[in-house]
């Protein structure tokens, strides 16, 4: 084969070398946030697990939305994180549950847009209920953010028991 035949073809590999090589290096920013974007959720189940309110509420946005398996149900607005906290320690008190500890795994989807964040993320629920041990399997937690001028925080957040 003629070399000037293969120029056009080298040129065009060599476009695509180099635009593959431009997205793998812009990869570490987007794993970055992905991972920022884990850590604050990761915190807000920390907090919950060491019954640490102070680190849990930390990871929520001053108005947020929430719906979870107790009553009320969903929690909206100012404090909502704050009163949702505080419905699951009546919830928990009136049920007889203690020792609740969430587990979560890797996140099913993550996606990260701009400044705006969604993850689905299996989940885990033990406690014990009148001291019998319980174990609630393939939950999810659903989980939106944003990133503010302090970082990721979360908007809205939903339980699903299974």
């Amino acid at each position: 084969m003629d070399h000037r035949a293969l120029q056009p073809v080298l040129r065009r590999l060599s476009v695509a070398a180099f635009a593959a090589l431009a997205a793998f290096s812009s990869l570490p920013a987007f794993a970055s946030e992905d991972s920022a974007v884990v850590a604050k959720i990761h915190q807000f189940i920390d907090g919950f697990n060491r019954g640490d309110a102070k680190t849990a509420l930390a990871a929520c946005a001053p108005s947020a939305s929430i719906i979870d398996e107790f009553p009320p149900h969903e929690w909206e607005g100012d404090h909502a994180c704050a009163d949702w906290a505080n419905a699951y320690a009546a919830d928990a008190k009136r049920a007889g549950i203690t020792d609740g500890i969430v587990t979560l795994g890797e996140p099913w989807y993550l996606s990260v847009t701009g400044a705006r964040a969604y993850a689905v993320v299996p989940a885990k629920y033990a406690y014990k209920e009148h001291g019998k041990p319980i174990t609630e399997q393939n939950s999810i937690f659903t989980v939106a953010l944003k990133k503010t001028s302090t970082g990721w925080l979360i908007t809205g957040w939903a339980w699903s028991k299974h």
